[in-house]
């Protein structure tokens, strides 16, 4: 008897069993850099690793990219596990802006000149002093979810980090790393990220010896302006001041920048924080006073504070600083400037410290990964995803508090439960996007105690969200780096 035909319903469904399952790809390579006059040889890796279901079943395949040192042994050796923000962020920006081997060389605070985007050796790597594992989570870069699995599965504060964590935890046993000391470095929401990551690592046993928190954000309460939350506009004031100051929109101009940052954070906290705690019942005299006094700091028209009852949000302050000459500052780093943008239009889909450093970023991400690394992909690799962005689930379905994210507590739990786990908050003085001050509050309420101060660190630099942007920064901020690893 003749088998009956396929029909249409059937033919998709055979291809789709017969395809074969996913594996496991790795490409690696010998090379060299030249870091702080000696020749660092290593062996770079570029690959996936699944995690898995509790069959054992593949449900995401999450891309890398490790850097480990030639030598004898790298057991004594660090590995810092670096991955970057957004929520929908790939590491590019740590990977070739700061910490690895290789970087961009991108303009700083002015749109890269058009032609071929150049790839260099990065001399302020700290791949001399620690082996480097960037991580794009899933969603980003190359990274995906397989088989049945759905992307918002990993898109939440908590799946997030739990993916993370198991990355790190597989490559560290397929590597035999787990007698090295271990870090993370994370940029922006990836200190989100750090944060809720170290307490899940210490409740697994899996001791930290560092985090660093490049531009962080961990208490999101100092950094979301609405109605009823006074906090950001207190912390945000002297990230204001700090670029009305480099526009020189400031008379006097300061002379040190420092200094005059202390003299504007002491006014935000004892004269400006209780007046917006007033409410309406501050006397109009003393708005009034205010006004004048903070548009002396902040190069805006006091007319504006006294009309906005002493609140100016971040989106109308990045709009009206250069208003006059037809300009807008950058959210994440405000020394940028670009075209000003219609009134209806919203001033982030414009940030030129955002756009300018994009274009060359992704072009060499793509270039180095497949053309200097040889791996072979055909998909775009995802630099920025807004769709993971927008479907990000900020609270989880269990959760009882009401209110912001906020992993500070997390991270204060990982420091009690090793107390030699040491932190570095890494923050631009021009950064509206994450603001210093806010950083400062954040690291000023891990707690009081001695034994978690000690283990605090913070370190300022005159640049942006993205300090490595500047070159002096950059500098810096390995020499900070290297001060948290041999700590």
């Amino acid at each position: 008897m003749a088998a009956e035909p396929e029909t249409e319903k059937e033919k998709p469904a055979r291809r789709a069993e017969d395809r074969p399952p996913p594996v496991e790809r790795t490409v690696a390579s010998e090379r060299s850099v030249e870091i702080g006059g000696q020749t660092v040889r290593y062996t770079v890796t570029a690959g996936t690793i699944f995690l898995r279901d509790a069959k054992d079943d593949p449900r995401a395949e999450v891309f890398y990219v490790a850097y480990v040192r030639d030598v004898p042994d790298p057991t004594p050796r660090p590995v810092v596990f670096a991955f970057n923000g957004g929520p929908g962020s790939s590491a590019v920006w740590l990977h070739l802006g700061t910490l690895g081997p290789r970087r961009v060389e991108a303009a700083d605070a002015a749109p890269s000149p058009s032609g071929p985007v150049r790839i260099v050796d990065n001399a302020d790597s700290i791949l001399d002093a620690a082996d480097l594992v960037f991580i794009d989570p899933v969603g980003t870069g190359w990274s995906r979810p397989l088989g049945d699995a759905k992307a918002t599965e990993f898109h939440s504060v908590d799946d997030d980090a739990r993916s993370v964590a198991e990355v790190i935890q597989r490559w560290t046993s397929r590597n035999g790393r787990w007698a090295s000391p271990k870090l993370l470095a994370g940029e922006s929401y990836g200190a989100t990220r750090a944060g809720r990551l170290a307490a899940m690592l210490a409740d697994e046993g899996v001791m930290l010896d560092g985090v660093a928190l490049v531009s962080p954000a961990l208490m999101f309460q100092a950094l979301v302006f609405e109605t009823g939350n006074d906090l950001p506009y207190v912390l945000y004031l002297p990230g204001y001041a700090a670029a009305a100051a480099y526009h020189e929109r400031l008379s006097p101009a300061p002379r040190d920048l420092a200094a005059y940052l202390r003299e504007v954070e002491a006014f935000a906290l004892d004269e400006y924080a209780p007046a917006l705690l007033k409410g309406a019942a501050l006397p109009t005299e003393r708005r009034d006073a205010l006004a004048e006094r903070l548009g002396q700091m902040t190069g805006l028209d006091p007319a504006l504070w006294r009309r906005h009852e002493l609140r100016v949000d971040l989106s109308r302050f990045c709009r009206e600083l250069l208003r006059d000459e037809g300009r807008i500052v950058g959210r994440l780093d405000a020394r940028f400037v670009g075209a000003l943008p219609r009134d209806e239009d919203d001033p982030g889909e414009h940030d030129p410290a955002f756009f300018f450093p994009y274009g060359p970023y992704t072009a060499a991400i793509q270039h180095y990964l497949t053309r200097e690394l040889g791996y072979e992909e055909e998909r775009r690799y995802e630099v920025i995803s807004l769709s993971v962005n927008e479907t990000w689930r900020w609270s989880e379905p269990k959760q009882k508090r009401m209110g912001y994210v906020d992993t500070a507590s997390d991270l204060r739990r990982a420091m009690t439960h090793h107390p030699h786990l040491t932190v570095l908050f890494a923050n631009g003085y021009y950064d509206l996007a994450t603001p210093y001050f806010a950083s400062m509050h954040t690291a000023r309420h891990l707690g009081r105690e001695p034994a978690i101060r000690a283990q605090v660190r913070e370190s300022f630099y005159e640049a942006g969200h993205m300090m490595y942007l500047h070159p002096p920064s950059r500098a810096r901020l390995r020499r900070d780096l290297l001060e948290l690893l041999g700590g």
